[in-house]
């Protein structure tokens, strides 16, 4: 049997993992004889928590183990062999807590499961509102609600910490919940126990970042609010009643001075009573005493609350002073009397509030006895300073029962809820003992003076950030995930890296002085220790009644008790915390505290981390009790930690554990050397912080409050100094944080992975603040700072000399020189050691995993990054000295921070070609410019005169040598160009290779590869000054450079306001740009938009005048020519105008459209150096009509006038409206009037000549004829050519098909892609049709039917788009167009000229698509393939099918492109042309529609078999009666009315094609058969649907039709069923008898 449980517990070993091992030993033993108990388990320990006589083990997969006296269960289970708690196996626990006898754990999802000892509620398990169990003896869930949202939400957990009566979670927003009993609670009640998990409101607004129970007090390590935050968080109405403190008097005592050291607000002193709770442990009940209620005037955000004496207790105080107070408090007896001065409870609420605006500036004291006993309370949301005391009675849990009984015998009751009036001596106790000063019974050491004073002076309770914390949820810092254990640390930063500006709280008991707030008295709600703002403090750990803050210098801040020596400094206690004694050299990185020991993880002389214990060493472990006070000496223990010697045996310490009696550590084995490069590199880091928070603290933060450091070291040194304080002061947050990070990455077994590795995920920010460091160094090192800085130091540091010599490295006494500048260059050597120590763990991994792959690659950044360093350092130093040799006047000028020295030329090795011969020349090449000087000996004088070439805007060419042996370099600047001359081979290709790394390291190029022929970034971006060129002089450009000349995209600027912003061609403006010109007569600015060329404007764009005007058109050489569009200022002093038409040089030459809309005339015809000349059409607003001829702008020769009233003249002019010669006037009725003309035709004529009246019948033969409009216009296919050569210009072609197809196409595609390129605001759809129109169609081949589908898709799409030639000529035709006919010139005389120009835009229109399509027939060709099974889907009706051909005409191909965009003003001339018809047309429709519908179809004589008898309405059938209105035949009357809203002709002829369909399908219904309609009975018939369509402008539709239809359709069907309609309109209009 005992050989089977030998061969198990070699198994166990044999199969025990590598890392994650559990060492467990008792404190207080002797240290020569401790060794450790190792738990051989399955599986690696990921964390591990100590109770007060048990313990938890957490293993990797989420398994619970618990070990030791488990007395819920009333099992004693040995570590070696642990329990597994079964009940938690369905859930994967990622965290585990121990508290003083119950348990906790936290699942994967955030759940909490409690279990164990609930007498106090700690497991929050209840029943009907109390306490459900005294034990649970199985893990429950323990749900955690925020009621204060609505709805509710379940809060998911990421720490648990637990004490002996009270439990703590931490949620995933950093908020903080707790349940149990106790003050240590914090929470603002007044109900113990707490079974149901409350938010600690008092920590609302605040980023919580680690909690830590004692045995009654809480410790919780808080991220520091914002200055501005801070500064805000008193409100003024706090402030008002904390400057008027009011207290009432009735006697006067002698007042008290106490010193600021024992001064810290809102303590609460006990009672004797609460002091007298027995040291068991365990009771059946634990009942607890709560108040009686709270009084109306007092609110949960002003309460503060004091705990009641015992009747057997009280005793008639002295009469006592208030200091800071002008009226003094003397009290009688303090008792519940209902006698008392303060019995009534509304009188004790006012009191209680006028004693809360007591100020903050009087000194306390603590009184002596016991007051660790507050167990329950109620709290202020607000800062005590201000809050006000209720009459909330508070008290403690009790295991006494006779204790109990006796204070609930005058209620005659003894459930667990009870009530007590409050005391008076309870107020005057309170106040007392914090205002007064008792130094006899403080453990405060009274010595401490200075800052600490003043930090506990300042020590105030919490305040929230923003108001209440009852109305606002969120953290001041954002919600942050918590997806790694709580163990992780703060991972709070936008980096990922652990904050360390954080702050601690504590609150709870304080007898032993363990919260830390300079006293011994309790806080109910959590307050700040001030002392600790500011140090860093990484992680708190609390004991019994101890409490150890751990910061990221690796120090040990401790206070509390010290019964046994666990603080580590004095035998003493100390409320305050104070720094544990340390040996040199050990740096701590985790704590952990048990209930009278603290164990320390420490970095020593070796990687190996040591174990540190404090505490009893005796064998024989006092068994005190909680509530009992600690001794105040002993001389059992040592001052200083000391080290335990079997940490050797244990291997790498990864974390170490405390509680009750026992201690606990986690190891790793060093696998492969994996474990120990991670150690050596936290250590590393570690030493490095901490020295690098020496720096700051011995040299730099003296340095920077020294006034006289800028007398000293100059302005420009102390900009430099102060910006490379900046710099170290960063990079050391940096590395703490680093530092802090690899800690937390060694402790968290469980998020151990390489991926995490902090040092690979926050590579860029290593990287880019080493850069910037070593660039601060550098910059100061050249400015020769540091000589006045060593100056500086001694003056300022004498007694310091020491330090700051070991600082530096130096052994040297304190009288040698110190070497600050390997000091400032100390932090680049720990690059190397990053590099050494990732090369060590990649070496642990395979070369093909991901993890070799990032540690090689995270590798070669920092080996790179730490040679660059390196190389800027040695350029540093060597800058230096080039400045310290070559001293002078003019250096200064050239003496820059950033500019290093990378070469220079000696002993003539480089000079100027074509020097001379008594000339000396120097070259210096800096780093960001080459500087060439001239002059003479001695060398300080060449500086004399010089030239700088920045390097960014240079350009180095290698000279081939030919047979002379000129050895020559070729450089280019962009106003110079010159060539230099090297003495050997060897200083050419050294000069070469110089030049070419610099010119790449100062554009952002790596600067190694450059090979000595190589010429770098022809092509770059960089900015210029110019200063002789002689088009842009003194000029700043910023752009794009092409082998020193500007090339690309860029901006000019010059001095006197031009600026140019686009795209330059060999130093010119050429391509897009916008540029404006200052206009120093109007005092404003002129603006351009668009296209240069060779340094001028040509092209299309929009020049904005300052003087208003604006034209957008063509240019030419900077005049504008070709097609442009002249708007004048609506403010225009003259006129205001639009022209649009031809240029030619500036000057309004061809055809063009002026519109004068002051007169209210507008001229179309041509133009002749800025003058109409030729033809012309002349409309007015007031309906007069002119065409004839123009010269020297004005009306001359032949012309035909018409007013509104139809009167004509025929006739010679002289001037505009002026009538001069013969002519002819017919006026409206028909009568001529013959003969010699003369004056103004608005004032009046003279006339000798003949009237004629006409015969009847010549007047109705006149009638019938047509006025003689169009003989003087401009002809259609001559207007508007300008715009068309725009577009075939745009083409790439001379003239109308003068160019190559292939190059119309590449234009295309080109202008397409740049414009995209180019418009970064365009839509999505606009980006889709332009990425659709970059590919060029296969124009080549012959067009079939589906072809010829593909080109209309295309050609729509082309149309959509301003960016394509075929879009941008649409719109401008467009634009022209209604800027011919609408406004004045809707004038009803233009139909006809519209109609015609709109049929020559089609043609030359087709002229262009057949240019690129020439596959496509001419104007009413034939396409031979077989159409389209439906000829009438789509537009393609409009295309004449006969005979398995497809008819293609120029309207029905771009009809649709144009007409819906010129329908507008085209339909508007139609209907002012059918006017008078129109009107006698709708006058009888509405006429004829007042009738029935039976009757109205026997009046149109439509026979009554095709009469309808019934009618569907929404799907019900019902009789037509004789009454029935508009109820016949409405599919067709619908369908017809749809012609409003079509613009082509083609779609239009589909409607009523559609229209004869619905007929159709309607009648044949009532007819037997099949059937063949003739005229007689379908235009009866059509004529009813007509007239019940009632289509306005029917007269205009019909003309329209008419003049834009397909000629190949006019005889066809579709032509006899236009016929058809044209005729009911006819007879509509008429028909005399309707």
């Amino acid at each position: 049997m005992e050989n089977q449980e030998e061969s198990s517990a070699d198994e166990r070993v044999l199969r025990a993992p590598g890392r994650g091992l559990l060492h467990v030993w008792p404190s207080g033993e002797g240290t020569d004889q401790l060794f450790p108990e190792t738990a051989f388990l399955s599986r690696p320990v990921v964390q591990v928590s100590l109770g007060e006589h048990h313990g938890m083990l957490l293993l990797q997969g989420g398994e619970v183990f618990s070990f030791g006296e488990l007395s819920w269960r009333g099992l004693s289970v040995p570590v070696s062999a642990p329990l597994l708690e079964a009940s938690l196996l369905e859930r994967v626990v990622v965290h585990v807590a121990a508290g003083g006898f119950h348990c906790g754990a936290i699942s994967e999802q955030g759940s909490v499961y409690m279990w164990g000892e609930n007498a106090a509620g700690q497991c929050g398990q209840t029943e009907d509102g109390s306490v459900a169990n005294i034990t649970v003896p199985e893990p429950c869930p323990v749900t955690v609600v925020d009621s204060e949202v609505i709805p509710p939400v379940v809060v998911r957990v990421v720490g648990l910490a637990c004490g002996l009566e009270h439990s703590l979670a931490l949620s995933d927003h950093h908020e903080l919940w707790a349940w149990g009993s106790g003050c240590q609670l914090g929470l603002v009640t007044k109900t113990f126990p707490v079974c149901k998990p409350q938010k600690v409101e008092h920590l609302a607004g605040r980023r919580v970042i680690q909690v830590a129970c004692g045995a009654y007090h809480s410790l919780a390590l808080v991220h520091s609010l914002p200055a501005q935050d801070i500064g805000t968080q008193s409100t003024p109405k706090m402030r008002e009643r904390g400057r008027s403190p009011q207290c009432p008097v009735i006697d006067r005592e002698e007042v008290f001075t106490a010193d600021d050291a024992h001064y810290c607000p809102l303590g609460v002193e006990l009672s004797e009573v609460m002091r007298s709770e027995t040291p068991s442990r365990r009771q059946v009940s634990r009942q607890r005493l709560h108040p009686g209620g709270t009084s109306p005037g007092s609110s949960p955000g002003s309460r503060a609350t004091i705990s009641s004496y015992s009747d057997d207790t009280r005793s008639s105080p002295k009469p006592r002073s208030v200091e800071n107070g002008a009226e003094f408090v003397s009290h009688t007896d303090g008792g519940a009397n209902k006698d008392s001065a303060f019995s009534d409870e509304l009188e004790l609420q006012g009191f209680l509030e006028k004693l809360s605006g007591q100020t903050s500036e009087s000194q306390h004291a603590v009184a002596t006895g016991d007051t660790d006993s507050v167990n329950s309370h109620a709290g202020s949301d607000d800062s005590c300073i201000s809050s006000t005391p209720s009459s909330d009675l508070l008290t403690s849990s009790y295991k006494d029962d006779s204790t109990f009984k006796r204070l609930t015998n005058n209620g005659g009751a003894s459930g667990p809820l009870s009530s007590s009036p409050v005391s008076l001596e309870e107020v005057r106790l309170c106040l007392v003992k914090e205002k007064q000063a008792l130094l006899s019974s403080s453990l405060t050491n009274i010595h401490q003076k200075g800052n600490a004073a003043t930090s506990r002076r300042l020590s105030l309770p919490g305040i929230p950030t923003h108001g209440s914390p009852r109305r606002r949820h969120h953290c001041a810092c954002g919600p942050t995930p918590a997806a790694q254990a709580p163990s992780a640390g703060p991972d709070d930063a936008r980096d990922g890296l652990p904050s360390l500006e954080t702050e601690v709280w504590s609150w709870g008991r304080g007898s032993e002085g363990q919260l830390g707030h300079g006293d011994q008295l309790a806080r109910l709600q959590p307050l700040c220790i001030k002392s600790l703002t500011g140090q860093e403090v990484i992680k708190v750990a609390a004991g019994s009644h101890h409490s150890l803050a751990l910061t990221a210098q690796c120090q040990v801040y401790s206070w509390g008790s010290n019964m046994c020596g666990q603080l580590g400094h004095v035998k003493t206690p100390v409320t305050v915390p104070q720094l544990a004694k340390l040996s040199d050299g050990l740096r701590v990185w985790d704590v952990s505290a048990g209930q009278s020991h603290s164990l320390l993880l420490a970095d020593g002389d070796c990687v190996q981390p040591v174990l540190l214990y404090c505490g009893q060493k005796s064998g024989k472990q006092q068994n005190r009790s909680f509530s009992q006070s600690s001794p105040t000496g002993g001389e059992s223990y040592a001052v200083r930690p000391s080290l335990l010697p079997f940490y050797i045996e244990m291997s790498y310490i990864s974390s170490v554990c405390s509680g009750g009696q026992l201690c606990a550590a986690l190891t790793d084995r060093n696998v492969m050397g994996f474990i120990a490069a991670i150690h050596e590199l936290a250590s590393s880091e570690r030493r490095f912080s901490c020295w690098t928070s020496d720096v700051r603290k011995f040299l730099i933060a003296p340095l920077r409050k020294k006034e006289s450091a800028c007398q000293t070291l100059g302005e420009p040194s102390a900009r430099l100094f102060f910006a490379l304080c900046d710099s170290f002061v960063h990079l050391s947050k940096l590395v703490g944080r680093h530092a802090t990070s690899l800690s937390y990455f060694l402790q968290n077994a469980q998020s151990r992975d390489v991926a995490s590795f902090p040092l690979l995920t926050n590579t860029e920010t290593f990287m880019e603040t080493y850069r910037k460091y070593c660039s601060a160094v550098g910059d100061f090192q050249v400015m020769g700072g540091f000589q006045s800085l060593h100056k500086l130091s001694l003056e300022a540091l004498a007694s310091q000399q020491a330090v700051l010599a070991q600082l530096c490295g130096s052994d040297e006494s304190v009288s040698g020189k110190l070497d600050l500048v390997s000091m400032f260059y100390q932090p680049l050597q720990q690059l190397h050691h990053y590099n050494r120590v990732l090369l060590k763990m990649a070496a642990c991994y395979d070369v093909l995993t991901m993890e070799y792959q990032s540690l090689q690659q995270g590798c070669s950044h920092f080996e790179a990054l730490s040679l660059s360093l390196l190389r800027k350092k040695k350029e540093a130093e060597n800058t230096q000295l080039f400045w310290k040799t070559h001293s002078g006047k003019t250096i200064e000028n050239l003496r820059l921070p950033q500019r290093r020295v990378v070469c220079e030329s000696n002993n003539r090795s480089l000079t100027p070609q074509n020097a001379g011969r008594f000339s000396n020349h120097w070259f210096i090449l800096f780093n960001d410019a080459l500087v060439h000087s001239q002059g003479t000996l001695p060398p300080q004088s060449f500086f004399s005169t010089h030239h700088v070439y920045p390097l960014t805007c240079l350009w180095v060419k290698p000279i081939t040598e030919d047979r002379s042996g000129v050895y020559a370099i070729r450089i280019i600047c962009p106003e110079e160009s010159f060539t230099l001359v090297a003495s050997t081979p060897q200083e050419k290709n050294k000069w070469l290779r110089a030049l070419n790394q610099a010119v790449d390291q100062v554009l952002g190029g790596a600067a190694q590869g450059s090979s000595p022929g190589v010429t770098v970034a022809v092509c770059r971006t960089a900015s210029y000054k110019f200063i002789a060129d002689e088009r842009f002089k003194e000029a700043e450009y910023s752009g794009s450079w092409m082998a020193g000349r500007v090339h690309g995209r860029g901006t000019m600027k010059w001095p006197d306001g031009r600026m140019y912003k686009g795209n330059f061609k060999n130093g010119l403006e050429d391509g897009y740009g916008e540029c404006v010109i200052p206009n120093k007569v109007q005092n404003k600015h002129d603006a351009y938009q668009g296209q240069w060329r060779e340094g001028k404007i040509h092209g299309f764009g929009k020049y904005r005048y300052a003087s208003g005007e604006v034209y957008e058109g063509c240019f030419c050489d900077g005049q504008r020519h070709g097609y442009g569009m002249l708007s004048s200022s609506k403010l225009a002093r003259t006129s205001s105008s639009v022209f649009i038409g031809h240029w030619v040089q500036d000057r309004k030459t061809g055809y063009g459209v002026h519109d004068d809309i002051t007169r209210g005339e507008k001229y179309m015809g041509f133009w002749l150096d800025d003058q109409r000349h030729g033809s012309a059409v002349v409309v007015t607003q007031y309906g007069l009509y002119f065409e004839g001829s123009f010269k020297e702008n004005r009306m001359s020769g032949s012309g035909l006038l018409v007013s509104d009233d139809d009167t004509v003249f025929h006739g010679e002019f002289s001037d505009d409206w002026t009538i001069n010669g013969k002519g002819v006037m017919t006026l409206a009725n028909g009568d001529n009037l013959d003969g010699l003309f003369s004056g103004e035709w608005r004032t009046g004529l003279k006339v000798a000549g003949t009237y004629v009246k006409p015969t009847l019948e010549e007047y109705e033969s006149k009638e019938k004829n047509v006025l003689p409009l169009g003989q003087y216009v401009v002809p259609a296919a001559q207007r508007w050519i300008c715009v068309f050569d725009e577009c075939w210009s745009r083409l790439g072609c001379n003239g109308a098909g003068e160019g190559e197809r292939s190059k119309a196409w590449e234009n295309i595609a080109v202008t397409i892609t740049t414009a995209r390129r180019q418009s970064p605001d365009l839509s999505k759809s606009h980006t889709k049709v332009l990425e659709s129109l970059e590919f060029i169609p296969h124009y080549g081949e012959p067009v079939t039917t589906t072809n010829y589908d593909n080109i209309r898709r295309y050609l729509t799409k082309a149309c959509e788009t301003p960016h394509h030639p075929l879009g941008w000529l649409v719109e401008t035709l467009v634009t022209a167009y209604r800027m011919t006919y609408v406004g004045v010139g809707s004038n009803r005389r233009l139909l006809q000229q519209a109609v015609q120009e709109l049929q020559a835009y089609l043609t030359h229109f087709y002229t262009i698509i057949r240019f690129l399509f020439p596959g496509l027939p001419g104007d009413g060709g034939i396409i031979p393939d077989p159409p389209h099974p439906d000829p009438f889907k789509g537009r393609r009706n409009s295309d004449k099918v006969e005979q398995g051909v497809l008819v293609v005409s120029c309207s029905s191909l771009l009809l649709p492109l144009l007409l819906p965009r010129l329908y507008p003003p085209l339909f508007t001339l139609y209907c002012l042309q059918q006017e008078q018809e129109e009107a006698q047309y709708w006058e009888r429709i509405l006429r004829l529609n007042k009738q029935p519908d039976q009757s109205l179809l026997g009046f149109l004589g439509v026979q009554e078999k095709f009469w309808p008898h019934w009618m569907s309405i929404l799907g019900e059938k019902k009789q037509i009666v004789s009454s029935s209105k508009d109820a016949c035949f409405v599919s067709a009357v619908e369908t017809l009315q749809q012609i409003s809203t079509t613009f082509t002709p083609s779609d239009k002829l589909m409607v009523i094609q559609r229209t004869f369909e619905e007929l159709t399908l309607e009648v044949k219904p009532l007819l037997a058969g099949d059937f063949l309609w003739c005229m007689d009975d379908l235009f009866p018939l059509f004529l009813y649907v007509v007239l019940r369509a009632r289509i306005r402008n029917l007269g205009a539709e019909v003309s329209l039709i008419e003049d834009l239809m397909d000629p190949n359709l006019q005889h066809g069907e579709t032509g006899l069923m236009f016929t058809t309609l044209k005729a009911c309109f006819i007879q509509i209009q008429q028909e005399s008898t309707l």
